[in-house]
């Protein structure tokens, strides 16, 4: 056996070949192109069940079609735009931002990190992405898919670029940060458990390490980034019924606003419609993130393990 087959056989013996964050950035946005294309109608659904006060929508099933019958098959496709843009803005920030807190975290002799390390990165690049990216593209997106109809004379936003305007002349800049507290402990939460989640299943059902050149199939993948992608959204529910409600409404000067913040959110929604409010369109989550995160994994994990065995060993092949 001669080293580089000893070396690949057991990754912990001596320090890991890294992978740059760029490429990770990149492997990230294009997975999040597809991503959104593929699960955009989930999405709207989410949305409009996140926002029914009154019981319009029975359930999933009948919020996409009662959409598609009263507002067009288009309309669970509303807000493409910014959500296409926001998911490969949010993945290339997530994955290089994630490989760059582990670049700090790693010891510099072994080249490992340690699960407390792999965590808190996770962590980083959540609220990073939170405050960076997610949070403007998704007020501009949910006050878009809030919208019923097509007909553009009947609709207040016009479009992604006019929404973003008229939010800025009407409630100012910080306007597009509305929910910005609820979002950043969202995504937090859910990148660190992601994350972890992802390398862990990695291991466990694929005997795959970062660095060692073995690039899974993208079955495999999907699957690792599935099971991550499962957790997030259960913890995670009121931190994003509450984002969406402070997100969807509008802070026109001088007028109330329902919701003052996180906390009084959670509050009023718990006190008028029950704890169980707090996890409405949880199901729709559960069936956009999970199969969003394996469509993400499948492709960024092509580009990431063709870049370890192409560049990072190609010397030896």
């Amino acid at each position: 056996m001669n080293q580089k087959d000893a070396a690949q056989d057991n990754p912990s013996s001596g320090p890991k070949k890294a992978i740059p964050p760029y490429m990770k950035a990149v492997s990230g946005s294009l997975g999040g192109v597809v991503e959104a294309c593929c699960l955009q109608p989930i999405d709207v659904i989410k949305t409009r069940l996140q926002l029914d006060r009154s019981g319009n929508y029975r359930g999933i099933v009948h919020c996409g079609t009662t959409v598609a019958r009263t507002e067009g098959v288009r309309a669970l496709w509303k807000g493409l735009t910014p959500f296409a843009t926001h998911l490969t803005l949010k993945y290339a920030l997530r994955m290089g931002s994630n490989a760059l807190f582990q670049s700090a975290f790693k010891d510099s002799k072994t080249g490992k990190i340690s699960g407390q390390g792999r965590v808190l990165s996770g962590f980083g690049a959540g609220v990073l992405e939170a405050l960076v990216i997610v949070t403007p593209f998704e007020v501009v997106k949910i006050r878009l898919q809030q919208q019923k109809g097509l007909s553009p004379d009947l609709l207040k936003y016009k479009g992604p670029v006019h929404c973003a305007r008229m939010i800025i002349k009407e409630e100012g800049v910080f306007g597009l940060w509305a929910g910005a507290a609820p979002t950043v402990m969202r995504n937090g939460t859910n990148q660190a458990a992601m994350f972890t989640a992802k390398n862990t299943f990695d291991i466990l059902l694929w005997k795959k390490h970062e660095g060692d050149g073995k690039v899974l199939q993208p079955w495999q993948s999907m699957i690792s980034g599935f099971l991550a992608g499962t957790a997030g959204p259960i913890c995670t529910g009121p931190f994003d019924v509450v984002k969406t409600r402070l997100m969807a409404q509008n802070r026109v000067v001088g007028g109330e606003l329902k919701y003052k913040g996180m906390v009084h959110a959670i509050r009023t929604i718990y006190a008028e419609e029950g704890l169980r409010a707090l996890w409405k369109g949880l199901l729709p989550r559960l069936m956009r993130i999970p199969p969003g995160q394996a469509i993400v994994w499948a492709v960024a994990d092509q580009i990431i393990g063709l870049y370890e065995r192409r560049v990072l060993h190609g010397a030896a092949l």
